[in-house]
C-alpha cells in the first residue's frame, strides 16, 4: 500500500447555475478566468505549491472540458506514478448506481480511492474559488491542536454573514458552535469550504452518515463530528479569497486583476498559478489599436480600442470597436464598430459589426433577476449576434441569433434570447 501523509479531494462537479449562460455547457470550475486560466487552476496550483501530490478531482456536471483541461495533470506537475491527479466521476456499482447527491456523499462514494493511499489526513477543497493558500501551514495548525477537523475560515462583513456557514470559537480557536447560513449570525467568521480531516474521523463520519439524503459537510458531517465531542478548530485565513459564484463577483474578481496594484497577484515568482498551455502564436496589436489597463491573451488580434478589460487567447477585436470594462473569453470574434460596456462574452462567440452591447437604463431581468443583474450583458458560449443590433443591460443571450430575434433591432434591458445552437 502506498502511504501518503495528506491527499486532497477537490469537489468540481458543480453546475454553477448563478453564472447563468456561462455554465450552460460547462462546469463552473472549467469557466475561463483572468484571460488564460480556468477557475480550477487555482486550487490545483495551491495543491502542488503546498507539496500535495495526490489529488482526486470529483466531476459530475458537464465534465468534458474539465477532463480535457486536467488531462493527466502535466501543467501542475501532477502526472505521478504514485498519486498525481485522478478524475473521479460517479460510476455504476454492483448494487446501486447514483449521482453524487451532496458534498459528503461524493467523498463517501470515493472511499476506495482514498483507502489506497492510507492517508493520515484528507484535505477537502472546492473547485470554484479564487485564492492562494498554503495548505501545509493549515496542516501544521491542525496537528498542533490535535484536531479531528480543521475548517479554514475568514472574517466577512457581518451583514454578509448569513450567506455562509458561521463559526463561533473560543480563545484557542476551538469551534464551540456553528450555524449554517443563519438569519442572525453570532459571529462573522465564515467557513471557506476548505476542511482538513484526520482520516479516522472522516471515515467514521462518512460511514455513519452513508444513508443520509444529500449528505453534506456543512449540514451533516460537521454537526455529527461536533456532537460526538471531536476536536473542531477554525483556521483563520486573512488573504485574498473570492467565491466567483455570481456574475457580479466573477466580473469583479476579473477586474481586480487589472488594478494598478492588484490585490490578487498573478505575477508572483514563488507562488505560480499553473494552467494548460496551448501552442498559439503571440498577440498582435495593430498600429491604430488603443489598449489601456488590460490583460490580453496570446494569439489575440487587436485592431480597435480596449479599456479596463480582460481579453482571452485567440480573441479578435475589429477596427473601430471600443471595449470597456468587459471580459471576452478565448476564441471569440468581435466585429468592426462594436461598442461594448460591461459585458461578459463566453468562449467561441461571434459578434457582428456595429453592435452596441450594454446600453440604456438598467431593468431587472425578466427571467432570472437575481442571476442577470449588476448591469452586465452576458453572452453564452458559441453564440452568434448579427450586425447592427443594440443590447441593453442585465440581458442574456444564448445560441445563434438572427436579426428577427431583435424587434426594431434591439434587445431591451432585462430581456433574454435563447436560440438554437448550430450543433442541435
Amino acid at each position: 500500500m502506498i502511504k501518503k501523509e495528506m491527499i486532497a479531494m477537490l469537489l468540481a462537479g458543480g453546475q454553477g447555475s448563478r453564472l447563468g449562460v456561462l455554465t450552460e455547457k460547462v462546469a463552473k470550475p472549467a469557466v475561463a478566468f483572468g484571460g488564460k486560466y480556468r477557475i480550477i487552476d487555482f486550487p490545483l496550483s495551491n495543491c502542488i505549491n503546498s507539496g500535495i501530490d495526490t489529488v482526486g478531482v470529483l466531476t459530475q456536471y458537464q465534465p468534458l472540458r474539465l477532463n480535457t483541461h486536467i488531462g493527466i495533470g502535466i501543467p501542475w506537475d501532477l502526472d505521478r506514478n504514485e498519486g498525481g491527479v485522478t478524475v473521479l466521476p460517479p460510476y455504476e456499482k454492483s448494487t446501486s448506481s447514483e449521482w453524487y447527491t451532496g458534498t459528503a456523499n461524493a467523498i463517501f462514494q470515493n472511499m476506495d480511492y482514498m483507502e489506497q493511499y492510507n492517508p493520515d489526513y484528507v484535505l477537502i477543497l472546492s473547485g470554484d474559488h479564487i485564492y492562494k493558500m498554503d495548505y501545509e501551514v493549515m496542516l501544521d495548525f491542525h496537528k498542533a491542536n490535535k484536531a479531528d477537523v480543521t475548517i479554514a475560515c475568514m472574517p466577512v462583513p457581518i451583514e454578509e454573514a448569513s450567506r455562509f456557514g458561521i463559526m463561533v470559537t473560543d480563545d484557542i480557536g476551538r469551534i464551540t458552535e456553528f450555524e449554517e447560513k443563519p438569519e442572525h449570525p453570532s459571529s462573522n467568521l465564515a467557513s471557506m469550504g476548505i476542511y482538513i480531516f484526520s482520516w479516522p474521523a472522516l471515515k467514521e463520519a462518512l460511514m455513519s452518515l452513508k444513508d443520509q439524503n444529500s449528505c453534506d459537510f456543512g449540514k451533516h458531517v460537521l454537526p455529527y463530528c461536533k456532537e460526538k465531542g471531536e476536536r473542531l478548530f477554525a483556521y483563520e485565513y486573512n488573504g485574498y479569497w473570492k467565491d466567483v459564484g455570481t456574475l457580479g463577483s466573477y466580473w469583479e474578481a476579473n477586474m481586480e486583476l487589472i488594478d494598478i496594484i492588484p490585490e490578487f497577484n498573478l505575477y508572483e515568482e514563488f507562488w505560480k498559478i499553473y494552467t494548460k498551455g496551448d501552442i498559439i502564436p503571440p498577440q498582435y496589436i495593430s498600429a491604430d489599436a488603443v489598449t489601456d489597463r488590460c490583460l490580453i491573451g496570446e494569439g489575440a488580434e487587436i485592431y480597435g480600442e480596449i479599456h479596463n478589460s480582460v481579453i482571452g487567447p485567440n480573441v479578435v477585436i475589429g477596427k473601430g470597436s471600443v471595449i470597456r470594462d468587459s471580459i471576452i473569453m478565448r476564441n471569440s470574434t468581435i466585429g468592426e464598430g462594436v461598442q461594448m460596456d460591461k459585458a461578459i462574452i463566453a468562449e467561441d462567440v461571434t459578434i457582428g459589426n456595429n453592435v452596441v452591447l450594454g446600453c440604456g437604463e438598467e431593468a431587472p431581468n425578466v427571467l432570472k433577476p437575481a442571476v442577470y443583474a449588476f448591469g452586465i450583458a452576458t453572452v453564452g458560449e458559441r453564440s452568434v449576434i448579427p450586425d447592427n443590433v443594440r443590447i441593453g443591460k442585465n440581458t442574456a443571450i444564448s445560441g445563434i441569433t438572427v436579426p428577427e430575434d431583435y424587434p426594431d433591432g434591439e434587445l431591451a434591458g432585462g430581456q433574454v434570447i435563447t436560440a438554437k445552437d448550430g450543433d442541435e
